[in-house]
């Protein structure tokens, strides 16, 4: 492991030298106790007195033009993208038709990308003009592009960084995986065109980020909390910010940092160009948007309503809790004998992440386990075991079913049943990435009723077989079920 020591990693005797498993303790995310950001003041801003800058950037390519508009129905029909707002653009079909520069150009044909993804088509003209837009797709919909991309041409067109600016590109992300994530690719296609970048993240030392922040960066992706003390002490400011990021917003949400993310977005000016990623569309993210951006328009791709990737069989066994370990076993037995093998094992709880995690390296299996209290070491450690096929089973809560890309996982079990369906999409969503196939196991038990009538809708809506257990449950309790618990109810 490139920069680690033997004693960096540590050695467990039990484990025949395998990692030990021991994190330092990470703590809840800021903003669920204390008052981070009580010291920022929420800025008044004097338009008349802001330096002008510009941020549409979008010259039609002439192809774009000229398509006809059933060709422009058709396509976003096939792609299933849908489009509500006022002047929306066409989208474009062809990475030439998006006039990129000739140093992003370059970095895209290297990748051997043969089209843009449909949120990339509808969403490059859009944020190169300067709107304020709201992207909500599937995680692996290659959103970071669609943003980034854009982002760098913006950056290009304002002046050069002067002493003291903070960056000019602020991408807000949920965890420090997604952060990091969102930094290869910004570096990737940064370098081309010179653009410094770093990123922001709690759990790490706070010396070379702050470094990082002095000597100057255009682009800042950054995790809320870490973000919030930097600005408190003066490290870093948003003087200079004009294209603002918020990426998996529901996620955010979730994990409590809407009062973070209010607190930031108040240092930065109101024209600001604002794009916000979502993979749901809850009330609580509707709401988010009505206050953030102005005129925006919303793509959407795929189903509105809560849905699966359709490449991911699903397949949920109704059982009880003593019998997961015996049929974990048995399904993990028949996975290993399979030439592509990579599984991501979710479970409710750290303590439950760890107990697993140790009888099954006991036991021989070729496990790790990544939790919200590991190092920030360790988790880059694991992952990068998991990512390059050294350990293929790797034992997770929820800090990994987003922002986790690994492109070639071909199993999800679900030890333990999610809180709520979101989450459930989002786990299996770690499968079947890139139009690939996958598949999604789920143990399903009595505790987990309250959760069968919105399993069976997603189950309905990817044409999956339905496990007559789980109908039997729904029906114990009432028989009845939501079809669609996505905006009103449909009973059967």
């Amino acid at each position: 492991m490139p920069g680690f020591s033997d004693r960096d990693r540590g050695r467990d005797r039990g484990y025949g030298g395998a990692p030990r498993f021991g994190g330092s303790r990470g703590g809840p995310p800021q903003g669920k106790f204390g008052n981070p950001g009580e010291r920022l003041r929420k800025k008044h801003w004097n338009m008349d007195e802001l330096p002008k800058f510009e941020k549409n950037f979008y010259q039609e390519h002439p192809e774009v033009t000229r398509r006809p508009v059933q060709e422009v129905e058709n396509y976003r029909r096939s792609k299933e993208v849908t489009v509500k707002g006022r002047d929306c653009p066409n989208p474009m079909l062809k990475f030439h038709e998006a006039n990129f520069p000739t140093y992003v150009m370059d970095v895209i044909t290297k990748q051997n990308f043969t089209e843009p993804t449909p949120i990339q088509a509808q969403g490059w003209p859009l944020a190169l003009s300067g709107k304020d837009m709201v992207g909500i797709a599937q995680t692996g919909s290659g959103k970071t592009l669609a943003y980034l991309l854009p982002s760098i041409v913006h950056i290009n067109h304002q002046p050069f960084l002067e002493h003291g600016d903070g960056p000019i590109c602020l991408v807000l992300a949920p965890t420090r995986e997604l952060a990091q994530q969102v930094q290869q690719v910004a570096a990737e296609y940064g370098r081309a065109s010179r653009l410094k970048s770093t990123c922001i993240y709690g759990g790490a030392p706070k010396g070379p980020q702050i470094r990082d922040l002095e000597r100057g960066v255009e682009i800042c992706i950054a995790t809320p909390g870490r973000l919030i003390d930097f600005l408190e002490v003066g490290k870093t400011n948003l003087r200079r910010c004009t294209y603002l990021v918020l990426d998996e917003a529901d996620r955010m949400l979730d994990m409590g940092f809407e009062p973070q993310i209010r607190k930031i977005v108040d240092q930065i000016r109101p024209d600001r160009q604002t794009l916000m990623w979502s993979a749901t569309w809850p009330k609580e993210v509707r709401q988010l948007a009505e206050d953030f951006l102005k005129d925006y328009v919303q793509i959407n791709v795929g189903a509105l309503q809560l849905s699966a990737n359709h490449n991911i069989l699903q397949i949920v066994d109704v059982c009880n809790d003593g019998e997961k370990d015996d049929k974990l076993l048995r399904l993990l037995e028949e996975i290993m004998s399979e030439k592509e093998n990579k599984t991501i094992i979710f479970v409710e709880t750290k303590r439950r992440c760890d107990d697993l995690t140790r009888r099954m390296r006991r036991d021989g299996w070729p496990a790790m386990g990544i939790h919200g209290d590991k190092s920030q070491q360790e988790r880059d450690w694991v992952l990068n075991e998991f990512k390059y096929g050294k350990a293929p089973i790797l034992i997770a809560t929820d800090v990994a079913s987003r922002g986790l890309d690994v492109e070639d996982v071909k199993f999800v079990i679900n030890y333990d049943y999610p809180n709520s369906s979101e989450d459930y999409i989002h786990r299996i969503g770690r499968t079947a990435r890139s139009q690939k196939t996958g598949t999604a196991y789920t143990f399903f038990t009595p505790g987990n009723m309250k959760q069968a009538s919105d399993l069976i809708s997603v189950l309905r809506e990817a044409n999956q077989a339905i496990n007559p257990k789980l109908i039997q449950m729904v029906e114990d309790r009432g028989g009845k079920f939501n079809w669609s618990f996505k905006g009103g109810k449909r009973w059967l």
